[in-house]
């Protein structure tokens, strides 16, 4: 894996800044320890830092062409590349090296920017031709690599990695965007393609741009969706022998390195298929890596060991306790914008445990989104349900009455905590949907806005990122609807970012077959029946997989990987929650109703309510505030912070 930065006169051909664009780089030193590199040209600089996977000694870059007229950076890894190389070789091109990025240059050269439809893995790359004075950005389809960009007033497009390299640019504004600073309070992340910045986009996955020095300002463009579902027959046995060999031909590729490879193995369904898969491949022994809790509510350790000893992996284990919230500063540093998922910390850690034996992971990341293993599926297709039976102006008024007298059980299980229940059967699908994903209601966001703070907004209202792509989908099935929207937004804003940030602050490449893009296309022309069937989701994965893995983890009660936020914000963590949450950082900023914020943490605090997601978006906000915005934003994310406790190794 590897991090990219660049400038381009978009313009003219003014000097570039070498110096500046070495500063920019040097910030993704953690993204490539092994080697960094630059191009400077007329109006165009790109920088690149390399984390050696494939051709350790041929694959330095930047990377040229015969004629050094066609130059790329890239991060990520193209899986194909053997079939690739054969076929633009007998089209006449020549390899000078055993790297995949020289593909890139190649492709291009034979097919333009339709070159990146042959390409299947995970990318993010920036291509110079010289001779047709034109950039061309490209991020892979499901948005497992970042990319950022910004377009100064000077005429210059920056872009990079990371947004610390941007920010490292004297021109780059720094002023909050008022409307994602709402989604990062509704959904825990901001939603490609904005960012926490005005004038710094990311590119969206699954899009190119492709800019013409002199030309018009070129805008993003699609070069791929997820498939619209297509009637198919098959029967469910065929499809659970299919994904068995498609699963097995993705993992596959994703063992082709020059480097020790490893899993993650968290002991839920996808961690454990993919490991199984791997020592089906694989000619050594697997290398596996879990994460424990001293709290067993939240601790999956024991069903990762099952797995670990049936298919006699290397298998290490590393207990997070509450010390690890020393953590967040540092999560701050890596994410560069709020970010609240709380599992970025022991993705970080299990990341860094991982870094010590291989330099390569396999995840089982994807599997929820395409197989509808998240519980809020089921509910969404339930409550769908009942909104076809009742039409809106009888349901509205109906389901908002019972919503608000009855009483908030934040203690009880799902069943019996109908307030959110009658809530969101109150209103629209979409909204119902942005409701049961929001980490703060509509409620709570409203009452933690200052009144200036709200009066920015002018209106905006979070949930029609959900809105705009559950329209887009392309089904009136209410549960494609809600894949969709998680693939465009919770899958690439949440999931992927977190393991990307966390996994390359550690040095550590991370592959994820189950969001091999054929595989996806294949998993999405299914009926939904072999998805969620009868309140149970993954039903066609856990069926192929029952030859493979031990029922009483395929079939035991979803658990995530989380903290055990509650508690440690009422015990270990008190004094820490309420100095920070009350503190000027937060105060300072003109955000918040202070009083409110005070509120949260006394009601948490004595155990009337549990508001530790909102307290630990509070947090994670006020660390952005004081390390980033304040603090200069462009810390090295692999600055080191404090020592790791020592990995048990299991055999």
């Amino acid at each position: 894996m590897c991090g990219l930065v660049g400038m381009f006169d978009t313009r003219g051909q003014s000097l570039i800044d070498a110096a500046l664009l070495q500063r920019m780089n040097s910030t993704l030193a953690h993204r490539g320890p092994d080697g960094d590199g630059l191009h400077v040209s007329s109006g165009v600089g790109l920088g690149h830092r390399r984390l050696a996977i494939i051709d350790l000694t041929g694959g330095k870059q930047p990377l040229y062409n015969e004629d050094g007229q066609v130059v790329v950076v890239f991060n990520g890894e193209i899986y194909n590349f053997h079939a690739l190389v054969a076929e633009l070789t007998a089209a006449g091109h020549r390899f000078r090296t055993h790297s995949d990025t020289e593909v890139i240059v190649h492709a291009w050269e034979e097919w333009g920017p339709a070159s990146v439809e042959r390409f299947r893995g995970m990318f993010a790359f920036a291509l110079w031709d010289a001779k047709a004075e034109t950039l061309f950005l490209a991020r892979d389809r499901l948005g497992k690599k970042p990319l950022y960009y910004s377009r100064l007033s000077s005429g210059l497009m920056i872009f990079g990695s990371e947004l610390k390299a941007l920010l490292i640019h004297p021109e780059v504004p720094r002023k909050l965007d008022p409307q994602a600073i709402e989604s990062y309070f509704a959904y825990g992340y901001v939603p490609d393609p904005a960012t926490i910045y005005q004038g710094i986009a990311k590119l969206p996955p699954g899009h190119i741009l492709v800019q013409r020095r002199g030309a018009p300002e070129a805008v993003p463009q699609a070069y791929w969706d997820v498939p619209r579902p297509e009637p198919r027959t098959l029967s469910l046995a065929q499809a659970e022998e299919e994904l068995i060999a498609q699963l097995r031909e993705a993992v596959r590729l994703r063992l082709i390195a020059d480097v020790p490879l490893g899993a993650f193995l968290s002991g839920g369904v996808d961690s454990s298929g993919i490991v199984a898969m791997m020592a089906d491949v694989a000619a050594e022994p697997v290398n596996s890596f879990s994460i424990s809790f001293g709290d067993k509510a939240f601790d999956e350790s024991a069903y990762a060991r099952t797995i670990a000893e049936r298919y006699h992996t290397n298998h290490r284990v590393k207990v997070v306790e509450p010390e690890a919230f020393d953590l967040i500063d540092r999560l701050a540093c890596m994410y560069d914008e709020p970010f609240g998922d709380s599992s970025a910390l022991p993705t970080f850690r299990v990341c860094a445990m991982a870094r010590e034996a291989v330099t390569v992971a396999l995840s089982g990341d994807g599997g929820d989104e395409i197989f509808g293993g998240y519980r809020r599926y089921r509910w969404h297709q339930a409550e769908e349900g009942v909104r076809r039976l009742l039409p809106q102006g009888l349901r509205g008024p109906l389901f908002g009455a019972l919503g608000q007298v009855y009483p908030k059980l934040d203690w009880a299980p799902r069943r019996l905590r109908a307030k959110a229940t009658f809530q969101e059967l109150a209103l629209s699908s979409a909204a119902g949907y942005f409701a049961s994903v929001a980490v703060l209601n509509d409620g709570l966001r409203g009452r933690l806005y200052s009144a200036g703070f709200t009066r920015d907004l002018a209106g905006y209202h979070a949930g029609q990122v959900v809105a705009d792509h559950m329209r887009a989908a392309g089904s009136e099935d209410p549960f494609v609807q809600a894949q969709y929207a998680d693939l465009k937004t919770w899958l690439p804003g949440d999931i992927l970012t977190k393991v990307d940030r966390a996994s390359m602050a550690a040095s550590l490449e991370v592959r994820v077959p189950m969001l091999d893009h054929v595989f996806v296309e294949w998993a999405a022309g299914l009926p939904s029946s072999f998805k969620l069937h009868r309140g149970e989701g993954k039903r066609v994965l856990k069926r192929a997989l029952e030859a493979y893995v031990p029922r009483e983890i395929l079939y035991r009660p979803k658990q995530g990987f989380s903290m055990p936020l509650k508690s440690w914000f009422r015990g270990p963590l008190r004094e820490r929650v309420r100095r920070a949450l009350t503190g000027p950082v937060l105060g300072d900023s003109g955000l918040f109703d202070m009083g409110f914020v005070s509120t949260l943490v006394e009601q948490h605090q004595t155990g009337r309510r549990d508001h530790s997601p909102a307290l630990w978006s509070l947090l994670a906000f006020e660390s952005f505030l004081r390390e980033v915005h304040e603090g200069g934003g462009a810390m090295p994310a692999a600055e080191p912070v404090m020592t790791p406790a020592p990995a048990v190794l299991e055999r």
